[in-house]
């Protein structure tokens, strides 16, 4: 007998985990000094342009078939086309997330070390010109950064253990909440901060000068980021 592949537990977890996979670090640090420097306004209009015409279709499609074959990446290329050289896109897709998962993994150890430092309240000794030259002292320590990655690794294993719904589900149901309730405490913080309209301005005044075809590549591809494209993610979570 065939057996039935494991399943969320709830609409509402598979939508946490899904949405989790998609925002992250690359949305809330990368994007707003991206879409500066590229034209404010007119790099953001660009990237919703992305999200559109090439990111929702792309999006249905990956669910459409991680629905319809209840199969990973490899499984569901495989039944759809039998015999067919496109069987090796799936392989493509797997690098590409195991290549993510070992850049994402190294800058989430800097999280980690940064919740600790705040935790402990040894941020508080230094003064906001001088957190520059601490990130770069960081960095430049190979044990303290291999120790952090290590730890990010051992925790996501643990999650991983507990299976689907007693592991991702549960950790996404519990993180995915908390994270948008500390972005909106942040932003409440950054708004209420001196010089903030500054920072609107260059986040969201249109200059398509500094656009150029450089930050019309670049926003395609944060557009694709943002909603975890051709890396398995949303096949493997829709079956």
């Amino acid at each position: 007998m065939k057996e039935k592949r494991t399943g969320f537990a709830t609409r509402m977890g598979a939508i946490a985990a899904t949405v989790g996979s998609a925002v992250g670090l690359g949305n809330i640090w990368r994007f707003p000094y991206q879409a500066g420097d590229n034209g404010g306004g007119a790099y953001i209009l660009v990237y919703l342009i992305c999200i559109v015409l090439l990111g929702i279709p792309i999006m249905m499609s990956e669910f459409i078939i991680g629905r319809s074959t209840h199969k990973n990446m490899k499984g569901a290329v495989e039944q759809l086309t039998p015999g067919s050289p496109f069987k090796f896109f799936a392989y493509i897709g797997v690098l590409g997330a195991l290549l993510i998962c070992g850049y994402y993994s190294v800058v989430c150890g800097w999280v980690i070390e940064y919740l600790w430092s705040s935790a402990s309240g040894s941020l508080l000794e230094y003064e906001p010109e001088q957190f520059s030259q601490i990130f770069k002292t960081f960095i430049s320590s190979p044990d303290r950064c291999v120790l952090w990655t290590i730890l990010f690794l051992v925790l996501n294993f643990l999650v991983l253990s507990r299976g689907i719904q007693k592991g991702v589900e549960r950790m996404a149901n519990i993180m995915m909440p908390l994270l948008f309730a500390l972005l909106i405490i942040f932003c409440v913080n950054s708004l209420m901060l001196p010089g903030s309209m500054k920072g609107m301005d260059f986040l969201f005044s249109v200059n398509f000068e500094k656009l150029g075809w450089e930050g019309v590549v670049d926003a395609m591809g944060q557009a694709f980021m943002s909603l975890s494209l051709g890396v398995t993610c949303l096949i493997t979570y829709s079956s």
